[in-house]
């Protein structure tokens, strides 16, 4: 068993971790931006997809030249689909369609809202009754909600409030997986558990894309193939990696709530090279939103 396989065998903080979770938070940050800027040239299915299976294989071979195994034992599978049915295929699917409709930012803001879905489906899946810091936070990550959706006044566009939907199911959903993961564990190490998830996961997403999408990839610009790039290899290789060297080092909580960083990350870049506006709306949506997770995370 290596040193990513025990995520909390060293509580105390390394820097070293938090240099690890820096670059996570990065690299899954600048994403939302990206995957915006992809859907104005490739379809969202087809883009997610082919993404996913490609940056599925290059973990794999991370996981196997670090001498690690990729071997599921038969009982697993069904568990294993289910969980890549709620953390990948809904977030890959729901995710990329609302992006047509919401900002990257906005999306970002909603979708990282899952630690607070987490904390309240806890209450019937694992017993965990919710307490004082649970209900303060999805108090405040309802007000997010409340300000990301009505921030342009009491009209809200039919589009704006699917996207809303979307982003909000898919992270729901991301929510649910994290609960039954806890009440139901897969054994298996983190890093082959990410592999299969994601590769099992955005198989029916690309076999959908191309099915019932046409996507030009003679049409994508220099500057798409380098996105597709990041965001195959950076998002789900050289991340998760990250992700995983981070939770060897930190404690879980502070990992947890070092990813509210995403989101922040997602917010400024979107603004930077999207040009979405960055106004006192945006940021006061930021600040519940993200003060609810932490909440939740610590609850």
């Amino acid at each position: 068993m290596t040193a990513l396989d025990r995520p909390t065998a060293i509580p105390r903080i390394a820097p070293a971790g938090l240099l690890f979770l820096a670059l996570t938070s990065i690299g899954w940050g600048f994403n939302w931006p990206v995957t915006k800027y992809l859907l104005s040239e490739l379809p969202p299915l087809t883009m997610r997809g082919v993404t996913g299976l490609t940056g599925a294989a290059l973990l794999a071979l991370v996981v196997l030249v670090r001498g690690q195994s990729l071997a599921v034992p038969r009982a697993l599978w069904s568990r294993l689909c289910l969980y890549a049915i709620l953390n990948v295929t809904c977030w890959m699917t729901l995710m990329g369609i609302a992006l047509l409709w919401l900002p990257a930012g906005e999306a970002a803001m909603v979708a990282y809202t899952m630690p607070v879905w987490a904390s309240v489906l806890a209450w019937p899946v694992l017993g965990e009754r919710p307490n004082v810091l649970r209900i303060a936070a999805l108090v405040l990550a309802l007000g997010g909600l409340t300000v990301i959706l009505g921030g342009e006044g009491l009209s809200v566009t039919p589009e704006k409030l699917i996207g809303f939907v979307l982003v909000l199911s898919g992270s729901v959903a991301f929510a649910l997986g994290a609960v039954l993961s806890k009440r139901f564990p897969l054994p298996l190490p983190p890093m082959t558990s990410a592999t299969w998830q994601i590769g099992v996961g955005c198989l029916p997403v690309g076999l959908a894309g191309l099915a019932i999408e046409h996507a030009d990839f003679g049409a994508v610009t220099t500057l798409g193939w380098w996105l597709l790039g990041y965001g195959t290899v950076v998002q789900f290789c050289i991340a998760y990696v990250c992700w995983f060297a981070a939770l060897a080092r930190l404690p879980a909580s502070v990992a947890a709530i070092g990813t509210t960083a995403v989101p922040v990350f997602g917010v400024i870049a979107s603004a930077v090279a999207l040009h979405e506006p960055l106004g006192p709306t945006r940021i006061a949506a930021l600040v519940l939103t993200l003060t609810g997770v932490v909440l939740a995370t610590r609850s």
